[in-house]
């Protein structure tokens, strides 16, 4: 198998996106990945385009090719195509074009991840995005999304004695690093006593400890390393991608503190790198609650099972500290924009390693992870990247 670049990078602005619909938003990240990589269009072999569920938000199925027909590209009659994933549907796609370049397939492709949330009303959305929960077993039963991950909580609490306040230095955490991302939705700090007084989603989860609705897109341009300094100076190899999976419902879980699919899925990652946890350097982890966070950190091996809350509490986690967690702002002050998401995560890591991160930038970075998440962790995907090449 062939190594594997990045070479381009594209991110609209992630928020409530009324004045423009998918398409423009997709053009929009496609164009700016395209104009980054500096690639001709006809150098373009393939299309991938995560995405969780347009046919529901936007009325809109068969998306792939009609983003490819909007950038100008469907002349080409080039592949495209969707891949749906739930939360995990960028990362899915991001490795689907790897794989692809990686198996000598192709050699230039285009990921892309776009969501348009915002066009629905607020409850229906969320029904959209409990319909990635399992149905039968939780759904129909009134579990919402929020419910099953404040079940989550409940549980690390009462096993670990994660406490409310370490919730909320997550939320506190992110704000103040969206506030320097200038594409993230909220653009602005947060105090702790702000998020403990929050109108409660589902008990210990406040309004503040949840992701928002999205619009946005993000877009990545890919191409054999060994072709990578043709197009540019400062390539950033994709070191491996480690997937897995668990059971849809909850209840059928080994334990609901630990999110086993993320745990296997690094494991894979780093084997496949040559590397350990305390090898990264930034990580941008799926922090769609407080306490995905704090599951994600431990599940992944930078710290030990039921130290997420502690290490946040200590500032471990914070931008150039231990280990720089979210640095773009996570999915809760960057935004979650669903299928963009995992792309969004692997932008931020690029521009990071590549040292153009401005007022957020980790110092001397070499490696860094993505880690998106699909349901309430029934599909992951882990990538990790190296700058430097």
């Amino acid at each position: 198998m062939r190594e594997v670049a990045v070479i381009g990078i594209g991110e609209t602005k992630f928020g409530e996106l009324w004045d423009k619909s998918f398409r423009e938003i997709g053009i929009e990240a496609g164009l700016l990945a395209i104009s980054d990589s500096k690639i001709k269009g006809e150098e373009i072999d393939a299309l991938y385009i995560g995405n969780m569920s347009a046919g529901r938000f936007i009325d809109q199925e068969h998306i792939a090719p009609l983003v490819a027909d909007y950038v100008g590209l469907a002349g080409q009659n080039l592949p495209a195509t969707r891949i749906e994933g739930a939360g995990a549907s960028g990362g899915l796609a991001l490795s689907s074009a790897y794989m692809a370049v990686a198996s000598e397939v192709h050699d230039i492709v285009v990921v892309g991840g776009a969501e348009k949330m915002t066009d629905v009303s607020e409850v229906y959305a969320q029904e959209i995005l409990a319909s990635t929960a399992d149905q039968e077993w939780e759904s129909v039963f009134g579990a919402t999304f929020a419910g099953l991950h404040a079940m989550i909580a409940k549980r690390h609490m009462h096993e670990f004695g994660t406490t409310r306040e370490q919730l909320g230095m997550v939320a506190v955490k992110n704000h103040k690093n969206g506030a320097l991302n200038p594409n993230a939705q909220y653009r602005r700090e947060m105090a702790l006593e702000v998020v403990l007084r929050a109108p409660m989603v589902a008990e210990p989860l406040g309004l503040f400890d949840c992701a928002p609705l999205s619009d946005g897109a993000a877009a990545l341009v890919l191409c054999p390393l060994d072709k990578a300094k043709e197009y540019t100076d400062n390539p950033v190899r994709i070191a491996s991608c480690g997937q897995a999976g668990d059971f849809m419902a909850l209840h059928d879980r080994r334990d609901i503190c630990t999110m086993d699919a993320t745990v296997v899925a690094g494991k894979k990652a780093f084997k496949y790198a040559g590397i350990g946890p305390s090898d990264i350097n930034l990580a941008e982890v799926h922090d769609n609650y407080t306490i995905s966070e704090i599951l994600a950190i431990e599940d992944i091996g930078f710290f030990k099972k039921g130290e997420g809350g502690k290490a946040t509490e200590e500032g471990k986690t914070a931008l150039n500290s231990e280990i720089s967690i979210n640095s773009s702002g996570g999915l809760k002050a960057r935004g979650q924009p669903v299928g963009a998401t995992g792309v969004a995560q692997a932008v931020e890591v690029v521009r990071q390693l590549r040292g153009e991160a401005g007022d957020r930038q980790v110092k001397d970075a070499r490696y860094g992870l993505t880690h998106n998440v699909g349901g309430t962790g029934a599909s992951v995907i882990v990538h990790i990247f190296e700058g430097g090449v």
